[in-house]
């Protein structure tokens, strides 16, 4: 069940209009009263044909007249208004029902506290199956005003015991942290306008696509002004920026005016202070150029700014802010991915933007490296290799999870929802990424016997998940990677240990996959294998000598340890 208050208004009887009117798509059927602060005497337009709704306006703005008249100061803000909605698969409540919902919803409100014979004046209309509306007039019979900070929290928390108590479907409790629904004018505006997105909507993406590649808040609002944004700024005398406001192009008032949103209006971490917070918390680089080895590229130092997320999740502040920064990387990655992977990555973007955000403020500056590695990315010329994507999409999936399970151990079941969804979206981004490799590596998966080996170095350095390895489907794929790796000179025993480390492997629908992945990504610096290596380096050596490999090599071979059989050759 979903109560939205709107926005104080100021004409009763323009509202009771609408609600006793056909509604703009006909859509109002057998409008009448269900509820009411007191039923006897009530005009109800909608079954008595003598009542109008001039007579019914007039008599809930009867306190409102009186205090005017009283105080000579004219109340403005005094119409409260109140859709309450069941969801599509709930059963249909009847006027009954509908009536003791309305008055278990005014008095968590403070419209019309139980007990309190001088409280607002209100009805609730019902014109469809599925919803009332709930009109009050917020000027008490005493003169005074109701006591209604707040009441939005309230009456969510009444609605989820109204669910238990009549059998609907339960909804999770607000937080104070989600973005403000779309209002039906608006729907209708972005209908009409053959919008996909209402304005609010659509401004929300682009500011979050813009994050990415601001290094604080006047580069955003540069950023924001190329990317066709209409901002509208509030700055003090001394021209430092105090707020700012963001328009989509074309959506005008009907006087042809610009319409323009509030940051923290589009969504509560889009405001100018929490923007600044996160865009300002990035610690300067001393020597920038000399900052990492120009052989690994954004897509990796992403990969790596990951593989530590699971292993600091003791201060609450601090993961707050690398959730906040996970999503800045997910909407780099989209934006620089190839073309055919955009769609689930910007969906997946879409999806954490409400997982990015909770009650816990955050400690910015300790997701530094994470924020910095998705700047890297979007100002980066080239586009990722097939395996860096991999382990990226790969490692984003697995914070995703990570991120899920926080948020439902705090209790944060938008925000764990959120999470879910996201790593669906990657879930499946990362199928698509890899699926040219498994089908390369799978081709020249190695032979019998090597593969019995290569199990045995699996059963050895991860007993517990050996089994679910070995018959996963990837498990040739993995095999034919792990013979590539010795053959460079890597433990694959070790390459699997290492692997492991940075992903447990038990909730793994694909295990040998990610393995896969992250043995990709882990194999470009592991220690090396130094049997290998002396073979190798043996062979390079007579090779330049023109003579056989053990020319000039004693011939009793190296001692193979006991807990690993000889290898068989390949």
């Amino acid at each position: 069940m979903i109560a939205a208050i709107k926005p104080a208004g100021s004409n009763t009887r323009g509202l009771l209009a609408y609600l006793y009117g056909p509604g703009r798509h006909d859509e109002h059927l057998d409008p009448h009263l269900v509820a009411g602060y007191a039923m006897l005497g009530m005009p109800d337009p909608g079954r008595d044909e003598r009542a109008t709704l001039t007579q019914l306006a007039r008599h809930l703005d009867e306190p409102v007249r009186l205090r005017n008249t009283e105080f000579g100061r004219p109340v403005t803000d005094h119409v409260w208004h109140c859709p309450v909605r069941t969801a599509p698969e709930d059963r249909p409540l009847s006027d009954t029902e509908w009536a003791e919902v309305a008055q278990r919803i005014v008095a968590a409100a403070g419209i019309a506290p139980l007990g309190d014979d001088l409280a607002c004046r209100w009805i609730a209309v019902r014109h469809a199956d599925d919803h009332i509306h709930i009109l009050a007039t917020t000027v008490r019979e005493d003169g005074r005003r109701p006591k209604i900070h707040g009441s939005g929290i309230r009456v969510g928390d009444e609605c989820r015991r109204i669910e238990k108590d009549y059998g609907l479907r339960q909804l999770k409790k607000g937080d104070g942290t989600g973005t403000r629904r779309p209002t039906q004018s608006e729907m209708h505006k972005a209908e009409r306008l053959g919008w996909e997105q209402t304005s609010r909507q659509w401004l929300q993406d682009r500011i979050r696509a813009a994050i990415p590649h601001a290094g604080d808040v006047e580069e955003l609002l540069a950023y924001f002004a190329a990317d066709g944004i209409e901002i509208k700024e509030r700055r003090g005398p001394s021209g430092d920026l105090l707020g700012y406001k963001a328009g989509r192009p074309g959506d005008l008032t009907a006087n042809g005016e610009q319409i323009f949103h509030a940051g923290g209006k589009i969504a509560p971490d889009l405001s100018l202070p929490k923007l600044r917070a996160r865009l300002e918390s990035t610690i300067p680089e001393e020597h920038p150029t000399a900052r990492r080895d120009r052989t690994t590229t954004p897509w990796h130092q992403a990969t790596d700014a990951l593989d530590s997320l699971h292993t600091g999740m003791t201060d609450d502040a601090n993961v707050q802010a690398q959730f906040a920064a996970l999503g800045e990387l997910i909407e780099a990655t989209a934006q620089k991915a190839p073309a055919d992977l955009r769609r689930q990555l910007r969906a997946a973007s879409t999806a954490f933007a409400r997982a990015q955000r909770s009650q816990i403020r955050a400690e910015d500056r300790a997701a530094n490296d994470l924020r910095r590695a998705a700047r890297d990315i979007v100002f980066t010329a080239t586009g990722p290799d097939g395996s860096a994507l991999a382990a990226l999409v790969a490692a984003m999936l697995w914070a995703a999870i990570l991120a899920g399970r926080w948020h439902e151990a705090k209790g944060h079941a938008h925000q764990a929802d959120a999470a879910r969804a996201t790593a669906q979206h990657l879930q499946a981004a990362a199928d698509q990424t890899l699926a040219p490799a498994l089908t390369e590596l799978t081709a020249r998966q190695p032979g019998e016997a090597a593969r019995r080996t290569l199990a045995q170095d699996v059963r050895a350095a991860l007993p517990a998940e050996a089994d679910r390895i070995l018959t996963d489907s990837g498990w040739p794929a993995l095999a034919a990677l792990l013979t590539d790796a010795e053959t460079s000179g890597h433990q694959p025993h070790q390459l699997l240990i290492e692997a492991a480390a940075r992903r447990e492997l038990t909730t793994a629908r694909h295990p040998a996959r990610v393995l896969i992945t992250r043995i990709q990504h882990t194999a470009r610096n592991p220690a090396p294998n130094r049997r290998a290596e002396a073979a190798r380096l043996r062979s390079t050596t007579a090779a330049a000598l023109g003579s056989s490999p053990t020319a000039d090599w004693p011939s009793t071979p190296t001692a193979t340890p006991t807990s690993r059989p000889t290898r068989p050759h390949r």
